[in-house]
């Protein structure tokens, strides 16, 4: 009968089972961005030389530099960018986080693996008719 007693004392004095509810973690406090969250894809630079050396024919170039977007199939969209600098017929590219400059709408076809850019100089007297001018002063432009 003791035995019975102190078990049930025991039995009693067990904390209760009712369920703690789990713990909500907080919110991060920065939310990646898209692109942080896309798999990252290396571009040879082979590669971008190659199609620039097809396509380049529509950059706008100022200063012996421009700005190019190349097309990427995973990401669907012009994600990978690059600086190009032109020294006599040589081409040098420099991967670059995002195109700085505005998107040249009007230059290249629509199946164009590459986004040109112009400078803000360029796309001003583009938009009012006085194109030629420009690219005289650039350097002989495209």
């Amino acid at each position: 009968m003791l035995g019975f007693i102190l078990g049930a004392l025991f039995v009693l004095a067990l904390p209760s089972r009712t369920p703690v509810p789990a713990p909500v973690p907080s919110a991060p406090a920065e939310i990646p961005s898209i692109e942080a969250a896309r798999p990252v894809r290396k571009v040879h630079l082979t590669t971008v030389e190659a199609v620039f050396a097809e396509w380049g024919r529509y950059a706008v170039w100022e200063n012996d530099m421009t700005e190019v977007g190349l097309w990427n199939a995973e990401a669907r969209a012009f994600s990978d960018c690059y600086e190009v600098i032109r020294s006599g017929e040589d081409f040098y590219f420099r991967s670059i986080p995002r195109l700085s400059r505005p998107v040249l709408v009007t230059a290249a076809p629509s199946k164009c693996p590459l986004q040109f850019t112009e400078s803000e100089e360029h796309r001003e007297a583009r938009l009012k008719g006085e194109e030629d001018e420009v690219f005289k002063d650039l350097g002989g432009g495209r």
